[in-house]
């Protein structure tokens, strides 16, 4: 089972496009994993986040059946879409735990931010739990 990490980024989509090619040379699952997030700034000023992510969540599920129907020859690979709540780092984790993930792809970041808490990526990789391939 491979599992990659995914929330629209630019980073996240090349991560996953990078598991699919893992994925069909190795025939293994590919599990595509977006981490709905918990709380928000917007949920504290009462914008509904469970709408707001679940609609991501289809987003990207019609996204990558767009992508497999166009790229069917090439993109053979099975694979399912899974959504787990927290933040990425945590959901990624219990993602790669409960699907016994056999590697994780994830996207570098594309946040300033991570320099003071440290990005998934970096911390997925800290963890030894499972390869960790960082996609650009």
């Amino acid at each position: 089972m491979i599992v990659a990490g995914l929330d629209g980024s630019d980073s996240s989509m090349r991560a996953a496009a990078y598991a699919a090619g893992l994925a069909r040379r190795q025939h293994a699952m590919l599990a595509l994993v977006y981490v709905q997030p918990v709380l928000t700034a917007g949920a504290a000023l009462g914008v509904p986040v469970g709408d707001t992510t679940g609609e991501v969540a289809d987003s990207l599920v019609s996204e990558i059946r767009e992508a497999t129907e166009r790229f069917r020859d090439a993109w053979d690979v099975r694979w399912e879409f899974h959504t787990f709540r927290g933040d990425p780092y945590n959901g990624l984790v219990t993602a790669a735990d409960e699907l016994k993930a056999d590697a994780v792809v994830v996207g570098a970041s594309e946040s300033a931010g991570h320099r003071f808490i440290g990005s998934v990526a970096v911390r997925l990789v800290k963890a030894g739990r499972w390869p960790v391939t960082v996609v650009p």
